[in-house]
């Protein structure tokens, strides 16, 4: 029986990794540390920070493995200094506490915001090139890993780097993108040629569980992306076959967008909300994510859902028979 503890394991991708987890109470032994209660798992769930080093220490004893997914993600906090505190800090803090409790195996959710915008294809060898504090503060957390190795060699320290991983009741923007779409009122900024890579929540937390039981040695980093990449294009059609409905697709030339993208950014700076559209999004939108995947497809796991299913499932779920309560996941 591994004896596994989430540390963040409250939001979307801890949820369900401790749901798919427990469907095998065996094989596992199940703890989740985090600032907030879990809606679904409160018997495996302890209140705590990642910045509290000392509670860390008391609560990983007796642990056979970490995985790390407490992180400042959405594009929108403020001060922009809890992305190094939480994300950095954070790092420190738990690597400071398995060290203290002898523990050696660690997996790591970072992110392939380290590559920065419009990469070709990039390996897990690609020089880090981050443009926003999120991806600075993922590298960096990267870089405490990799001087935290060199001198634990005899640690297992397993890395993902997923892309904007979407599902049922994640709130973020490909939801967002998604509603959008269903709801006929698209409006495409540029081409919509552009690639757009993305992870199912249900194969992410598979390859999650397939690191737990598989990979014991080490230091490895894996992209994680469901292939192949659809483009916007390609994603408005999917959206109309399995929702069976017209879906009109309007083209604004992407100076334009950025041009409206500003305009939110101004509202937003002065009545002090925050918006679901600014600059930020739109050169997102408008960017080509594509990573290479070779790396998790050599490993030898299977994901279990294909991307045209897990967006299916999604759809269905949120459009077509939605869910009586209001449990969702606020996430980018």
């Amino acid at each position: 029986m591994n004896r596994v503890v989430i540390i963040g394991g409250s939001g979307f991708v801890g949820t369900r990794l401790l749901g798919l987890l427990s469907e095998t109470p065996d094989s596992y032994f199940l703890r989740n540390i985090d600032k907030q209660q879990s809606h679904f798992f409160s018997q495996f769930t302890e209140i705590g920070n990642v910045l509290d080093v000392e509670m860390l220490k008391n609560r990983l004893k007796y642990v056979d493995i970490v995985v790390l997914l407490a992180a400042e993600h959405r594009d929108d906090v403020t001060p922009t200094s809890l992305y190094y505190d939480v994300n950095v800090g954070g790092m420190r803090n738990v690597l400071e506490a398995m060290e203290a409790n002898g523990i050696k195996r660690l997996v790591f959710t970072s992110s392939v915001a380290v590559y920065g915008l419009n990469k070709q294809n990039p390996t897990e060898t690609h020089p880090a090139d981050p443009f926003n504090h999120y991806g600075k503060s993922k590298w960096q957390a990267e870089e405490v890993l990799q001087n935290w190795y060199k001198e634990h060699p005899d640690w297992n320290i397993n890395i993902i780097r997923p892309t904007v991983i979407f599902g049922e009741r994640n709130r973020g923007n490909v939801y967002n993108l998604l509603k959008q779409i269903s709801s006929g009122k698209f409006l495409m900024v540029g081409s919509g040629n552009n690639k757009k890579s993305m992870a199912y929540v249900g194969n992410i937390v598979a390859f999650i569980k397939y690191l737990i039981d598989n990979s014991h040695n080490g230091y490895n980093v894996f992209n994680y992306i469901d292939k192949p990449d659809y483009t916007m294009n390609e994603l408005v059609a999917h959206v109309s076959k399995v929702l069976d409905k017209h879906i009109p697709a309007t083209h604004f030339p992407y100076w334009l967008g950025m041009i409206g993208g500003y305009c939110f950014d101004l509202i937003a700076r002065i009545t002090g909300k925050k918006l679901t559209v600014s600059s930020v999004r739109v050169k997102k939108f408008c960017a080509t994510t594509q990573f290479d995947a070779s790396k998790v497809r050599d490993s030898g796991f299977k994901a279990p859902y294909t991307l045209g299913e897990g967006l299916a499932r999604t759809l269905r779920f949120e459009f077509v028979n939605p869910p009586k309560d209001d449990i969702t996941f606020k996430s980018e």
